[in-house]
């Protein structure tokens, strides 16, 4: 029902006006003032305003100027109803905004004509405001929902078909295929993207002409998709549907640029025996999967219980990550690295960050072992110490006080041959000076061939890039290895600084910790610093410098430079380490 604001002083004439509008099948609300009607205005958001020009306190203008600076209201059709008839009266209101402008006295029909016509008039400059939202909203519904390559159903349509099937068949087992194309990505690296777009699309189409209406595939990502068989449950005839997809794939591909064979994996799952929610289905399914391409692909398997399904999660893993390293899903974050005795960020610590566009924020818990296990973290590393060298030369070009990156280095990286020559030639190619970069490295990449590590720490010494040993006091020989190693930081372990006020044996170890890295005329940063207590004690020790959530967590480049910005700082700290 269209809602019609009457903004009238003089109860007659509002209470005639309410009366004629509600005849009409309006929805009418009247407001004895301009400060109520606009207050009146803001809360119903009426279709259409009718309002006095004399009024007092806030007159007719008055109500107009403030609804048109309000970007909530400012589109509301405004009819000016006034015993003023003055051209000039007429034509301050249409200067003022206002969409028409009816005299005292009038008729019903008059006025009733003045409110069609600015009906008429909104709708017809709403309507393709309206039909455009109305197209853009279920453009975003689908690409929420649907594969942008293959119009399949993603993984979110997925989970909410799969809702559907198990509430119409309480009573009855549901089949869950788990289908990945048998090295896929030796096929896709020889192709152009449009190409390998072609024969996904070829792909989905084969498997969804082998199923029935009533049955839903979805392709989770490159090379995977889930069949959800709606009507069928028994495990011959799910065999016989896994069995058909696999026979039309082998059939060969033709595209512009050639022929093509592909083969996939299956693994079957039954819901509820061997998963009552999706996920867990879809982890047995998949392990199934996996264990059908360990046997040379090409075929299918069921579920039991004999298969490891944490052994086919890591897959999933690491392929995810292999996808990432092609797809540039990884991003920098920055930790300051803040100075104890000025309270001021002399740097940061670069740290990578993995967004995964179906996982999420994934923990680097989680993949950083994995990428050292299967050696993805050389180019990640890589990745990393030229994103974070070059944010830190704009920085400095921008003309920050910002003094040095820090950047992890893995065991697998420092292993490298000619290391120091690839990081020269990223520094030079940014044009960044060596003693802007700190590399930090733990005790166990050092200690398996420590006569190899001490030779490359000192070739990247003489280059005047600063060296840190991180985690100190986790690793193996920390104390006698400090003095061969050329470090120039020493980075506590957050393990040592947490609780280091109430626990007496932290205590112990940080003072002493301190005290020999200052006589060996090492600097030490803290790391893991979350509270006041801690911060105070480092204070104490004359600590040099700190990083942790009890100054910043670590933060994308954008945050990073608001705190740079701001001139963010630890107040009060100098006189801390006053001797």
């Amino acid at each position: 029902m269209t809602k019609i604001l009457v903004i009238e002083d003089e109860e007659p004439i509002r209470e005639n006006i309410l009366e004629l509008l509600a005849a009409e099948d309006f929805e009418a609300a009247g407001a004895e003032n301009g400060l109520v009607g606009v207050s009146i205005a803001r809360e119903i958001l009426p279709d259409l305003i009718i309002c006095d020009v004399m009024m007092p306190d806030l007159d007719g203008y008055g109500v107009l100027t403030a609804l048109r600076q309000d970007p909530v209201t400012a589109a509301i059709p405004f009819i000016f109803l006034t015993a003023k008839a003055e051209r000039a009266d007429l034509r301050q209101a249409m200067e003022s905004g206002a969409d028409d402008y009816v005299t005292k006295p009038c008729t019903p029909t008059e006025l009733l004509k003045a409110i069609a016509a600015r009906l008429k008039r909104q709708t017809n400059i709403t309507k393709p405001y309206t039909q455009a939202l109305r197209q853009a909203e279920e453009r975003l519904n689908h690409l929420l929902h649907y594969d942008s390559v293959t119009n399949l159903p993603n993984r979110l349509l997925l989970r909410e078909r799969f809702a559907q099937i198990i509430s119409d068949r309480q009573e009855n087992s549901v089949a869950l295929l788990f289908l990945g194309l048998d090295r896929f990505s030796r096929i896709t690296d020889s192709l152009r993207n449009q190409d390998s777009d072609r024969l996904i699309k070829q792909i989905a189409e084969r498997i969804s002409e082998t199923l029935s209406m009533q049955d839903t595939v979805a392709r989770l990502n490159a090379d995977q998709f889930v069949v959800i068989l709606a009507t069928l449950g028994q495990r011959q005839t799910v065999a016989s549907v896994a069995h058909s997809i696999l026979l039309y794939l082998n059939e060969p591909f033709n595209l512009d640029c050639g022929q093509f064979f592909v083969t996939a994996s299956i693994g079957i799952a039954f819901y509820p025996s061997e998963g009552e929610n999706i996920e867990n289905l879809m982890k047995r399914a998949a392990a199934a999967m996996f264990s059908t391409q360990k046997l040379g692909g090409n075929n299918y398997q069921f579920y039991t219980g004999n298969i490891d399904v944490n052994s086919a999660e890591a897959l999933v893993l690491e392929t995810s990550l292999r996808r990432a390293v092609e797809r540039n899903e990884f991003h920098v974050y920055y930790q300051p690295l803040v100075e104890l005795s000025s309270g001021n960020i002399v740097g940061a610590e670069a740290l990578v960050r993995w967004l995964s566009p179906t996982r999420g924020m994934v923990s680097p818990a989680e993949f950083i072992p994995l990428a050292e296990e299967t050696g993805l973290i050389v180019p990640i590393g890589e990745w990393v110490l030229q994103t974070a060298c070059t944010q830190t030369k704009i920085w400095q070009d921008a003309g920050f006080s910002f003094s040095r990156i820090s950047v992890n280095l893995s065991a697998r990286q420092f292993s490298q041959p000619n290391l120091s020559q690839k990081i020269v030639q990223i520094l030079e190619n940014i044009n960044l000076h060596p003693s802007a970069l700190e590399l930090e490295l733990t005790e166990s990449s050092l200690v398996e061939n420590a006569d190899g590590a001490i030779a490359t720490l000192n070739e990247l010494k003489k280059l005047g890039i600063h060296i840190a040993i991180d985690d100190f006091g986790t690793g193996y020989a920390s104390l006698s290895y400090l003095k061969q190693f050329p470090f120039d930081t020493l980075k506590i372990d957050r393990s040592f600084v947490h609780n280091v006020t109430s626990d007496s044996q932290n205590t112990a170890i940080m003072n002493a910790v301190i005290q020999l890295a200052h006589n060996l005329n090492l600097k030490v940063t803290a790391e893991g610093v979350e509270t006041e207590a801690e911060l105070n004690f480092l204070c104490e020790q004359q600590c040099d410098t700190m990083q942790g959530y009890f100054f910043s967590r670590p933060i994308p480049a954008a945050e990073f430079e608001k705190l740079l910005i701001s001139n963010k700082r630890l107040a009060g700290r100098s006189q801390s380490l006053s001797p």
